[in-house]
C-alpha cells in the first residue's frame, strides 16, 4: 500500500523484517518443539536460539538465485548458525512456516482494527448522546418522511459498527490457526506435537485438518469482515457527502485553518475524507473477493492463492486501519447545523405529519383506504397552494367534522415522533 494511505503501526506488521522473524520464531519453536522428542541435542537447540537470525538484504540477494524465498530465508538463517542449521526446518514444508507466521501477521493487524474499532464506537456514542434531540427530517426516496433526530443517526452507526467489532473478532479467531503437518497434510515427517506446540508458542490454535495449507475459507473470512466494516464506513460517509449538499446543508466536514477546497474555486468546502470512504472501500470490497477465489485451489494445494494473498492482506488491512482513523476524526469533527435541520424539518410546512393524521383517522373508524384518500387530497392541496398542511386540513369539512381542530392540532406535535428515543438508545447500549 502507497505510504499517502498508510499508517505506521499497520506497515509494520507487514514489513519484510516482521514477516521473517515471525517466521523465525516458528522455526526456532519448532526446534524446541523437537528437542524435546530427543529428535534435536539439547546442545544443538541452545547454538541455534544463541546464533538464529537473518538479514533481509542478504535473503533478496539469495532469493534471486533460488527463486524460493523460504529456502533463501533457511539459508541465511543457516550461514549465521553454522553446522548446527542441518535441524533447521527438519520435517517442514515450506507452508508450515508460512502460514503459521501468516496467521500471526493477521492476528496482530486484526487486533488493530479491533481498537480502531473500539475507539470509533467511543466517538459515536459520545455523537448520539450529544444529539440525541437534535431535530431534522428523515428522508426516504430522498424525499421528506417524518421527523427524527441526528442522534438517532448517529445510533444506528453505533449499532451497526457494534457489530463490525463482533465481526472483525469472530475473523481474528478465524485466521489464528497455524499449521505444521507436512507437504498433505499427513504428519509423515513431523510428530503432531511439534504443531501444537509451536503454535500455542506462537499464540495461535493448531489447524484441526490440513492440507499442505491452511485452508482458505479462514482468510475469505478475514478479508470478508473487513470489507464490510469498510463498506459501513462508506454507508455512513455518503449520508455525510448527501447532507453536505449545498440544498441541504445539515452537516459538514471540519475544514482547517489554511485548507482550500478547490483550486479554481475559492468559496468551495468539499466533503473530500467522506468521498475518500467512498474509493478506498472499493478496494476492500475487490480484495474480498479475490480472497474467495483463493479458496479454491488444486488438490492438496497450488500457489495460485500466494501472490495474489502479498498483495490483498496488507493492503486490505492497512487500507482499513486508514480509513478507521480518518473516519473516526471526520465524526468527532463534524459540524452539526442544528438550525438549518430544524429549517429544513419545517420546509414542507407540516406535510410531514400526515402519517399522525393518517392514523387518527382511522382511530375514529374510517377505513385505512379512505383516510388515506382524505389525507392525501389535503396533502396535496396544501403543496400546491403552498400553505401549511394544517390549514389545508382545517379547511377539509370532512376531516375536520371527524377529528376536530383541537384534534389535528394535537397530531402536530413533534415530541410524539420521538417519544421511544430513549427506549432506543438503552436497547442498543448507549
Amino acid at each position: 500500500m502507497i505510504t499517502r494511505y498508510s499508517l505506521p503501526k499497520m506497515s509494520g506488521v507487514w514489513s519484510e523484517e516482521n514477516r521473517f522473524r515471525s517466521m523465525l520464531d516458528v522455526e526456532l519453536y519448532a526446534c524446541e518443539a523437537l528437542a524435546k522428542l530427543g529428535k534435536i541435542p539439547k546442545s544443538a537447540l541452545f547454538q541455534i536460539q544463541k546464533r538464529a537470525r537473518f538479514d533481509v538484504e542478504r535473503i533478496n540477494e539469495i532469493e534471486k538465485e533460488t527463486n524460493h524465498d523460504v529456502i533463501a530465508f533457511i539459508k541465511n538463517v543457516s550461514e549465521y548458525v553454522g553446522d548446527d542449521a542441518k535441524y533447521i526446518h527438519m520435517g517442514l514444508t515450506s507452508s508450515d512456516v508460512l502460514d503459521t507466521a501468516l496467521a500471526a501477521q493477521m492476528q496482530g493487524a486484526c487486533d488493530i482494527l479491533i481498537d480502531d474499532t473500539k475507539k470509533l464506537l467511543k466517538i459515536l456514542r459520545q455523537k448520539a448522546r450529544r444529539h440525541k434531540r437534535t431535530l431534522m427530517i428523515g428522508r426516504t426516496h430522498s424525499v421528506h418522511a417524518e421527523p427524527i433526530t441526528f442522534g438517532l443517526k448517529m445510533a444506528l452507526y453505533f449499532d451497526e459498527t457494534s457489530r463490525n467489532l463482533e465481526r472483525l473478532k469472530r475473523a481474528r479467531q478465524a485466521v489464528s490457526v497455524g499449521k505444521i503437518s507436512g507437504a498433505v497434510g499427513t504428519y509423515a515427517n513431523i510428530d503432531p506435537f511439534v504443531e501444537e506446540y509451536t503454535c500455542k508458542k506462537m499464540g495461535l490454535k493448531a489447524a484441526r485438518i490440513s492440507t499442505q495449507i491452511v485452508q482458505r475459507d479462514r482468510h475469505a473470512e478475514f478479508l470478508t469482515a473487513i470489507a464490510i466494516t469498510g463498506t459501513s464506513l462508506e454507508k455512513f460517509a455518503t449520508e455525510f457527502r448527501n447532507l453536505q449538499h449545498t440544498e441541504i446543508g445539515e452537516v459538514e466536514e471540519h475544514f482547517a485553518a489554511g485548507q482550500k477546497g478547490s483550486s479554481a474555486m475559492p468559496h468551495k468546502k468539499n466533503p473530500i475524507l467522506c468521498e475518500r470512504m467512498a474509493g478506498l472501500a472499493r478496494i476492500l470490497r475487490a480484495n474480498a473477493h479475490a480472497a474467495m477465489d483463493d479458496m479454491v485451489l488444486w488438490h492438496e494445494r497450488d500457489i495460485s492463492h500466494s501472490s495474489a494473498e502479498r498483495v490483498i492482506l496488507p493492503d486490505s488491512t492497512i487500507l482499513l486501519d486508514y480509513m478507521m482513523d480518518k473516519f473516526s476524526n471526520i465524526v468527532a469533527k463534524l459540524v452539526v447545523n442544528e438550525d438549518r435541520m430544524l429549517e429544513n424539518l419545517n420546509r414542507s410546512k407540516g406535510l410531514v405529519f400526515s402519517g399522525k393524521i393518517l392514523l387518527e383517522l382511522v382511530n375514529k373508524g374510517v377505513s385505512r383506504n379512505e383516510a388515506y384518500d382524505l389525507v392525501q387530497r389535503a396533502a396535496f392541496i396544501a403543496k400546491k397552494d403552498g400553505i401549511d398542511f394544517i390549514d389545508a386540513l382545517l379547511a377539509d369539512n370532512d376531516i375536520r367534522s371527524i377529528l376536530g381542530a383541537k384534534a389535528i392540532e394535537e397530531a402536530f406535535d413533534i415530541k410524539y415522533y420521538i417519544r421511544n428515543i430513549d427506549r432506543i438508545f438503552r436497547r442498543v447500549g448507549i
